[in-house]
């Protein structure tokens, strides 16, 4: 049964393709409202129908025309292209100034600044984080070594951001000498503060060793005790010898 249906569908639509066809049927009053409202030109019918429910468009269709306002729009856009010239010129000028603005101020590959300062900044950095690694051979605790950890972490960070900042390779290079003077003067703190930390464990050391030394005093009574006899003796020996 639903095969026989299928098959009635299938035929039912079959004929329908078949039997459409384009027909052309003239219809006067649709062009008439089509001219009225592009051109202005014809008239509204049938009249009776605009007149009864379409009073207000009916007197005004022909002066709204679509025409008139392409006319108005049209001088109008005319006495604006010297002016749309003009503006596509300078935007044209603007585009180019700020392609090369871009240019300038983007970091990566076209970091002129890092080229001519990186080196330096790098070199400076190593020798920061090689002092702050010497901190613990030389007697300071893992908190000192952390503070400075920070420090050098935010010089890190600092450079990072300069490196990403949308800014001219002039204030760039500025940016890194700054970081470079800061990081200089930090290390030199550092330095100092090792030269502290190797006077200390030195001065540690001697006086770890002085109380290490060996007790000798008997030795030193033994050597007393032997020149006294000796003084002795010789001072007896003068009393017997005088008549």
């Amino acid at each position: 049964m639903k095969r026989l249906i299928l098959y009635l569908m299938t035929g039912l639509c079959m004929v329908s393709a078949t039997a459409q066809n384009v027909t052309y049927n003239h219809d006067a009053a649709k062009q008439n409202q089509f001219t009225v409202a592009e051109i202005g030109s014809g008239s509204l019918t049938p009249d009776l129908y605009y007149t009864l429910l379409h009073s207000n468009y009916r007197k005004t269709a022909a002066a709204k025309n679509k025409l008139s306002f392409r006319t108005t729009v049209g001088i109008a856009g005319y006495w604006q292209v010297d002016d749309a010239e003009k503006l596509d010129s300078a935007m044209t000028k603007r585009a180019e100034i700020e392609a090369l603005n871009v240019a300038d101020r983007t970091g990566g590959a076209l970091d002129v600044a890092w080229l001519a300062e990186g080196d330096k900044l790098n070199s400076k950095m190593a020798d920061f984080k090689k002092n702050i690694d010497r901190i613990l051979q030389l007697g300071g605790t893992p908190g000192q070594q952390t503070v400075w950890k920070e420090y050098y972490n935010v010089f890190k960070s600092a450079i990072k951001a300069t490196q990403e900042a949308y800014m001219p390779n002039s204030q760039r290079k500025k940016q890194y000498l700054s970081i470079y003077a800061d990081v200089s003067r930090k290390n030199e703190e550092l330095v100092r503060y090792l030269v502290y930390l190797s006077n200390s464990k030195t001065t540690a050391s001697l006086l770890a060793s002085g109380y290490e030394r060996e007790n000798k005093n008997a030795v030193y009574a033994a050597e007393a005790l032997a020149r006294w006899r000796d003084a002795c003796w010789s001072a007896m020996g003068n009393c017997v010898n005088q008549p």
